[in-house]
């Protein structure tokens, strides 16, 4: 390997607890403690999407984690957004075209509100997690504080130079560059810039590498060592993967979900509010191409958007019915296997020194 990537690895590895550069995506519903815990074990960070969690649920997961893990975990939270514009008029429109897609939605599921982001951050405090992870924004300098107080790390999500910059301004100990090919929610600070904000991760990744002093964790299509060695190329100290795990024996997705995965082309899967009013990017199922339709009423702001489509998310993954799923996916879904997870990662990893 380069001595310099080799050096650049094992300062980030050194620093951060890992024994390989490959750190599991926080995926929110989709990140099993098994899952994390086969990821840590087999050398690099497990990981909780907490965006849904009650507080109490933080310490659960990471006292489940560490008794099936002596590795390190990181734990994602949300900047909250600003509160949404509500119009009623507009979310009739919304229940009604949802309700060709599930159960009735009743007029209150708009009112469903964000977790209580200070109650989480306090939570996650008291789990202390290796790592504290941020998407959609920063934290203040007084959470900053607290964090190092803690002796929590903080991993920060940018689409963009100019939100890297802020994340490393603000005290982040690394910044996550995530490309447009990257499954789940898009981490644009700004939610009404999301799709403006399309850049590749081999445009994205040298531009920030290029631009901080922290590292730079490259996420985004990353399914293989090809992906990894690529990355650690263009100047990352580190990857996150995501949908390559979520076919793995220890995930615990929807049958139909994790069989889709193997089916999907690169443009097989789309960017959508659909779902949740924030833009991600997910398998083209027949519901996304739906809303997508001209006639479709256009997606409600984040959390509304997420509450009305409670329901029909539910029942399409208790009817294992991928129509109508929330199946988040990134570009390269397509590689995703079925397998343990430690063998996933160390396939991808010797690949990865194989090119290197």
């Amino acid at each position: 390997m380069n001595p310099l990537i080799q050096q650049r690895v094992a300062s980030f590895c050194q620093r951060f607890g890992v024994e390989l550069p490959i750190l599991l995506s926080p995926m929110a519903g989709a990140c099993p403690v098994p899952l994390s815990a086969a990821v840590a074990n087999a050398g690099g960070m497990g990981a909780m999407g907490a965006v849904l969690s009650a507080p109490e649920q933080i310490g659960q997961w990471m006292d489940a984690f560490r008794v099936q893990s002596p590795g390190p975990a990181q734990v994602n939270v949300w900047i909250p957004d600003p509160a949404p514009l509500r119009e009623p008029v507009a979310e009739a429109a919304t229940r009604q075209f949802l309700a060709q897609w599930g159960p009735d939605v009743p007029a209150s599921a708009g009112d469903a509100g964000p977790a209580d982001f200070d109650a989480q951050f306090d939570a996650l405090i008291q789990a202390r997690p290796a790592v504290a992870s941020t998407i959609m924004g920063v934290f203040s300098s007084a959470q900053v504080q607290r964090l190092k107080d803690a002796g929590i790390a903080w991993f920060a999500c940018a689409t963009t130079l100019a939100e890297a910059l802020q994340a490393q301004a603000a005290g982040a100990d690394a910044v996550i560059a995530q490309g447009m090919e990257a499954g789940g929610h898009r981490g644009a600070f700004d939610a009404a810039q999301a799709e403006r904000q399309m850049v590749g991760l081999f445009a994205l990744l040298p531009r920030l590498v290029d631009n901080l002093d922290v590292p730079v964790i490259a996420a985004g299509g990353i399914a293989d060592g090809r992906g990894v060695a690529a990355a650690l190329l263009l100047g990352a100290s580190a990857v996150q993967v995501g949908t390559a795990f979520l076919a793995a024996e220890e995930s615990d997705i929807p049958s139909a979900w994790r069989d889709a995965l193997a089916a999907a082309e690169p443009e097989t899967t789309c960017a959508t509010r659909a779902f949740s009013g924030r833009l991600g990017r997910a398998l083209a199922t027949d519901y996304v191409r739906a809303a997508a339709a001209a006639e479709a009423p256009s997606p409600q702001p984040y959390p509304v958007q997420r509450g009305l489509t409670a329901g029909m998310r539910r029942q399409a993954s208790a009817d294992n019915r991928l129509a109508a799923m929330q199946a988040w996916a990134g570009q390269s879904a397509w590689l995703a296997r079925r397998a343990p997870a430690a063998e996933i990662q160390r396939a991808i990893w010797a690949q990865a020194q194989e090119l290197l």
